[in-house]
């Protein structure tokens, strides 16, 4: 699961990486186009790049958050499963070394 997650954030961001390009390929038009000037199309390209690796931090950490979350439910639940695993064990225990004694047996 792990390696699933490691796999989907790698693909995330090559997906900015890619993305980056594509801006700056759109803004080389504009500039060719004469709509807009080298500089300005730079600026404005890092911009869109920085703020799209921002919201993909966020997200990381959000579902990296939502997985110890989860992981910790988890984790206590099992806890508490074998918890009373245990004590029916100790039950089962008690009663093999005191079984019940029945009538008319010697």
């Amino acid at each position: 699961m792990i390696d699933l997650i490691r796999k989907s954030l790698l693909t995330g961001v090559g997906a900015a990486v890619v993305t980056k390009d594509k801006i700056e390929e759109a803004f080389d038009e504009f500039v060719k186009d004469g709509k807009l000037n080298a500089t300005d199309a730079k600026i404005i390209a890092n911009k869109i790049a920085e703020q799209g690796r921002k919201e993909f931090e966020e997200t990381v950490v959000s579902l990296l958050a939502k997985l110890r979350e989860t992981s910790s439910q988890a984790d206590s639940s099992a806890h508490a499963k074998i918890s009373a695993l245990q004590e029916r064990i100790r039950e089962l225990e008690k009663q093999i070394a005191h079984p019940p004694t029945r009538k008319n047996e010697p």
